[in-house]
């Protein structure tokens, strides 16, 4: 379990491509939504992005909770949560933009993508092209893609997850 792992899971899980109800195809989120056992699947369309992450850590095999103690808002289908997350848990690097060079694996918080607010969208970088970003992304549309995004002003902060991590204090299996 490393963030480049964490990255090819990522494209891989992006390109499959997950999606809520569009085009009149009923959504096929049920195996992301029930890592989340308090929601449902008509509840997560539409605003899925940040199960969309924990899902792909999952499958790239961090294991941590959906619902940290760290996280207070809600659980990590909320990218708030994501960031209570990183910044209380301390093996948990939450760095600002202009304080590190995004990697593959890395976990992008986005400010005002998609509703104007803040850490309103989340992505796992893939690439890192100098003024933008390769990234996976669930919810964009309300369908899981690949795409740039520039490094500007909505980009919030980094997590950067450490390889190997293990949320309990003991080493996992």
């Amino acid at each position: 379990m490393t963030r480049g792992h964490l990255a090819e899971v990522a494209r891989r899980e992006a390109l499959r491509p997950w999606h809520g109800a569009v085009d009149g195809k009923p959504s096929n989120l049920e195996p992301i939504v029930r890592r989340f056992p308090k929601w449902l699947v008509p509840e997560a369309d539409g605003c899925w992005c940040a199960a969309f992450v924990y899902h792909c850590c999952m499958e790239a095999g961090f294991r941590f909770p959906y619902s940290p103690d760290e996280c207070v808002s809600c659980s990590l289908a909320g990218c708030g949560a994501w960031e209570e997350f990183a910044q209380k848990e301390p093996r948990i690097a939450y760095l600002l933009p202009g304080a590190c060079q995004p990697e593959p694996g890395d976990i992008v918080l986005y400010d005002r993508v998609f509703c104007n607010q803040e850490h309103d969208h989340i992505g796992i970088v893939l690439e890192n092209l100098g003024d933008r970003l390769l990234t996976a992304e669930g919810n964009d549309g309300n369908v899981s893609t690949v795409r740039e995004r520039l490094r500007d002003g909505h980009i919030r902060a980094y997590i950067r997850l450490p390889d190997g991590f293990c949320y309990q204090k003991k080493p996992c299996d």
